[in-house]
């Protein structure tokens, strides 16, 4: 059942989703020949800076482009840097267990002597990942994007609170399921434990949820694309397949409107996810996701570019926009950037 529902869904997979697919397998291998030969190159030639100084030049670093919300963060990115004559460097690490490659391509960019490094880190609080940001930082600034990384050497992080991003779906459900209605069922496919969002969302989601007659049956974990997430999926609904909601990342409730469109299911649970992508937003407009948690990863990547080059280091602090619930049928989504259907950053 699940290699022949994974067949059909790719078949009715987005063009976007594809092209990344036929890309990143290319990408990934680039990425390891790069590292292979890390200690033979990277310190071969001038700065970066040197080699452009009428301009600032940033790393960007992020988990992958697998999840639809990078490519949005990736445009919006682009988009302020040709406003402020900025040249990015554009980094995917290849998935939230890919912290070694991180670590390289951190060091990397301190070696090339960029002006500031942007870093979507695929960990909150490992030692080695942390440890190598505070001596990077010491002469290159290193900003937050979107993901937490508990560091003091960050100048600055760019994101919002993802207890937040939780806490409004899980209000959300509990006013339609108050203390006292009938009892409800949810189960949560999310990211891998390690990440820096995970751990918040949970327990926002959790606190808004109390008084209320839902209960979390269970809580699936796995990177964030779209294959891993689909397999998530697939457990989940095999396991508790009466659940009333399925809350998900982006991806998981993608692979999960894939799996309801490949077979019948009447029963099918309603779906939330807990942020959105291009495929969320056309899903909260056809109807097919109930509603999202929406942190604008746009605006959020056009803070951290204004950020970074405007900013002096050692002024530590968070900023991010407010979170806002999106409901399926809301007039307003045709109006939620994302980038465009076609845009895929070129990587280093």
């Amino acid at each position: 059942m699940a290699a022949m529902a994974l067949r059909t869904w790719i078949n009715r997979v987005s063009k976007l989703v594809r092209r990344i697919f036929r890309q990143y397998g290319g990408r990934m291998l680039r990425t390891i020949i790069s590292i292979g030969l890390a200690a033979g190159l990277w310190g071969v030639g001038p700065p970066v800076s040197a080699a452009a100084a009428d301009r600032q030049v940033l790393c960007v670093l992020v988990p992958h482009f697998k999840d639809e919300y990078w490519l949005s963060v990736g445009f919006g990115l682009e988009e302020e840097a040709r406003k402020q004559n900025v040249e990015l460097l554009f980094f995917e690490a290849g998935g939230y267990r890919a912290r070694a490659t991180q670590i390289a391509q951190l060091e990397r960019c301190a070696a090339l002597g960029v002006d500031a490094i942007l870093i979507g880190a695929v960990s909150s609080d490992h030692p080695d990942l942390t440890e190598t940001l505070a001596q990077v930082s010491a002469d290159t600034p290193v900003f937050g994007l979107i993901n937490e990384i508990r560091s003091d050497a960050l100048s600055a992080r760019i994101g919002v609170d993802w207890t937040e991003m939780g806490h409004i779906l899980g209000t959300f459900l509990r006013d339609r399921h108050p203390s006292g209605s009938e009892p409800k069922t949810a189960v949560l496919l999310t990211g891998p434990a390690e990440s820096g969002w995970t751990g918040p969302l949970e327990a926002g989601l959790r606190d808004g949820l109390a008084g209320s007659t839902v209960t979390i049956l269970d809580i699936y974990r796995a990177d964030t694309g779209l294959r891993q997430q689909l397999r998530l999926a697939e457990e989940a609904l095999e396991h508790h397949p009466k659940v009333d909601y399925l809350i998900g990342s982006a991806p998981a409730i993608e692979a999960a409107i894939g799996l309801f469109a490949s077979h019948a299911a009447p029963d099918r649970p309603q779906m939330l996810a807990t942020y959105v992508s291009h495929t969320i937003k056309r899903s909260l407009m056809n109807g097919n996701v109930l509603a999202a948690s929406f942190d604008d990863p746009m605006f959020q990547a056009r803070l951290a570019m204004l950020a970074a080059v405007s900013e002096a280091p050692g002024q530590a602090r968070v900023v991010g926009p407010e979170v806002r619930l999106l409901r399926a049928g809301d007039e307003t989504l045709g109006q939620i950037p994302t980038s465009p259907a076609k845009y895929f950053p070129t990587l280093q």
